[in-house]
């Protein structure tokens, strides 16, 4: 089962909506958790929303709990929220970017994707990590072409990935990958930003 951590953002029900074709899910509002459901869940979605990291004290207690323990996915403020909880600092932008189209490359090895890797992606955000940052896991994969920003993280030691981009209705099509594993997003009535890779196996 996946749980998604609703941080009170309309995209969540975009990415209930996604999960949902390839195993249970069940989400429920930042402020309403089902401690019980948690538990039993294989996977946790932490979801965009607004505010900072910091704004979140629940979330952080539930990913330090489980972290190691299952499959974390963090989205926009997931990621956001990840870094925040493995010492990273999260500021303001210089340029906030709300509604923008970026392109973004895979900068290092990655277990998602491969490297050099360039895609056209969707971004909601005005704050973003602070560097230089250190981590003895989290690996920063992805970076805007245009900003050098990170874009994406993993930590492939305790199974964590966050992605610092989403849907924004601004992303016509793009497509990635190698093997057998896909990344693809598009515009539609149902938008959809699609992960496929085999053993990790989430979309959203």
């Amino acid at each position: 089962m996946i749980y998604i951590i609703d941080h009170q953002d309309s995209f969540t029900w975009n990415v209930v909506h996604q999960f949902s074709k390839f195993d249970k899910v069940y989400c429920t509002n930042y402020f309403n958790i089902d401690k019980k459901k948690l538990d039993q869940s294989n996977v946790i979605v932490l979801s965009p929303g607004p505010g900072s990291p910091k704004d979140y004290p629940v979330t952080s207690k539930i990913y330090n709990k489980y972290k190691g323990k299952k499959k974390i996915i963090g989205i926009c403020l997931g990621y956001q929220q990840i870094l925040f909880n493995e010492k990273g600092k999260i500021v303001q932008q210089k340029n906030i970017f709300h509604g923008y189209q970026s392109k973004i490359k895979v900068t290092s090895d990655s277990k998602i994707f491969k490297k050099n890797s360039i895609f056209h992606v969707g971004r909601y955000h005005s704050l973003k990590l602070y560097e230089p940052y250190k981590s003895k896991n989290i690996k920063i994969s992805m970076r805007c072409i245009k900003s050098n920003i990170p874009m994406a993280i993993e930590d492939t030691k305790d199974n964590i990935y966050g992605f610092q981009f989403d849907h924004d209705g601004c992303v016509e099509e793009a497509f990635g990958g190698e093997g057998g594993e896909v990344f693809s997003i598009n515009t539609s009535s149902s938008t959809v930003l699609a992960f496929d890779f085999g053993d990790i196996n989430f979309y959203f």
